[in-house]
């Protein structure tokens, strides 16, 4: 594992983008998923399933396209009572949490008498993008899925790529029992989102795709996301860990390096205003590091020397984490005052590794810096605002000021709309 050390002084905006630079920029594969893009539009299941041959399953042909409602069942009993036990803990925390942020229709009644109303409705059909790489992730089906159900979605869909045997992993497929999830799809990358968004023969599309993926996935979201409604775009993972005060630091080396296990494009960032809980820091990390091969590969462990922890903060609001961990009295008070994360998670207790499966927060949050302006999943991301407009008398005490308006830009018609609505007894006012 690289580290690094600097002190945060200056321009901290400068200083944060000069770590975000220490992970590997990825190359462009925009013209290469344009292409796999064009080929699922033309020929819908067999590009899938061609595709799907090509970069998944080394040329296996893969099971049937759609998941069997005997084969969720069958791979639901065949979980470990322990596994399946845990995951209905996270079912029922994510469930909790997602509930409370469903919002409720909102009346507004104006001086003239007209009534809007904001209605909160459910995306009608939802997908749940689930990654592939080393290791299945059950945890991603239940943040999209149970989030998903608790927003109102009535139809959510997820898909996962086929591994070389040509099928799905049997303990997502458990967890999309144990989710409720009846429409599933042995399909991944590119493609997949492709044939979400544009629908085939046998998919029809859906209206939001979540879910993290690799390059060629964001980057299919991307080129689509005038098509169909999307969470964000999942970039490599990243904490930071700001410590002022007496604390347990391998807690903390054991925070950093279990971030690390995302891949070599992660940075972990402990950062400190006490020069000496930098070094043990750093003795910590290097001593764990040494017997945890799932986490060496990290991009950088870059350790910040700051002159109190009001300069940490301003470095973490420059930095715009996708985690940031406060740890110690003095970090902890910050935490009303943080504008600039994915997800926040506050005392020595509170490791991002629970975030990421059990303590009910979602673990699809914003990457890049992009919590400078995006949130994590939610039912927000399941659901959208929807103008109800009752204008009654109000039409006539409006239409002038109105009319007014659209002849100034220029919109004739749009004025004599409005000035059929004045009623006759009120032209010759």
């Amino acid at each position: 594992m690289r580290v690094e050390r600097f002190t945060a002084s200056g321009d901290l905006n400068a200083a944060a983008a000069r770590v975000r630079d220490m992970a590997p920029r990825p190359a462009s594969v925009s013209v290469a998923v344009r292409e796999i893009l064009e080929q699922v539009k033309a020929q819908g299941d067999a590009g899938v399933l061609e595709l799907t041959r090509r970069f998944d399953t080394n040329g296996q042909e893969p099971s049937q396209l759609r998941v069997q409602s005997h084969e969720l069942s069958q791979a639901l009993e065949g979980l470990s009572i322990e596994l399946r036990s845990s995951l209905e803990v996270a079912v029922a925390n994510v469930e909790l949490v997602a509930a409370a942020g469903v919002g409720s229709d909102l009346g507004v009644d104006l001086p003239d008498g007209q009534r809007i109303i904001l209605r909160e409705v459910a995306v009608m059909r939802a997908a749940v993008y689930v990654p592939g790489g080393r290791a299945p992730y059950p945890s991603t089906v239940v943040m999209g899925a149970v989030t998903a159900r608790a927003a109102g979605v009535e139809e959510v869909v997820v898909c996962a790529p086929p591994g070389p045997d040509g099928d799905v992993h049997p303990v997502i497929l458990a967890a999309c029992a144990l989710c409720g999830v009846e429409e599933v799809y042995r399909m991944g990358g590119a493609q997949a989102v492709a044939a979400l968004a544009y629908g085939t023969q046998t998919i029809s599309p859906v209206d939001v795709i979540v879910g993290p993926g690799n390059l060629y996935v964001q980057e299919a979201k991307r080129q689509l996301s005038d098509r169909v409604g999307l969470d964000g775009f999942a970039g490599p993972s990243d904490l930071l860990v700001i410590v002022d005060g007496e604390v347990d630091l391998r807690l903390i080396a054991l925070d950093m390096l279990a971030q690390a296990e995302h891949g070599g494009e992660t940075i972990v960032i402990g950062i400190s205003p006490d020069p000496e809980t930098l070094d043990r820091l750093a003795a910590e990390i290097a001593h764990l590091a040494s017997t945890r091969p799932s986490a060496e590969d990290v991009g950088a462990a870059v350790l910040v020397d700051t002159s109190d922890a009001e300069v940490a903060l301003e470095f973490a609001e420059a930095f715009a984490p996708e985690h940031l961990q406060l740890v110690g009295a003095g970090a902890e008070t910050l935490a009303p005052r943080v504008r600039r994360a994915g997800c926040v998670l506050v005392g020595e207790q509170s490791a991002t590794a629970f975030g990421d499966y059990i303590i009910g927060s979602n673990h699809v949050l914003p990457t890049g810096g992009s919590a400078r302006f995006a949130s994590g999943l939610s039912a927000r991301s399941f659901r959208r605002r929807m103008t109800e407009v009752h204008a009654g008398p109000s039409a006539t005490l409006l239409a002038r000021s109105g009319a007014t308006i659209a002849r100034a830009e220029g919109f004739v018609v749009h004025a004599e709309s409005m000035e059929a609505r004045i009623k006759e007894n009120d032209r010759d006012e």
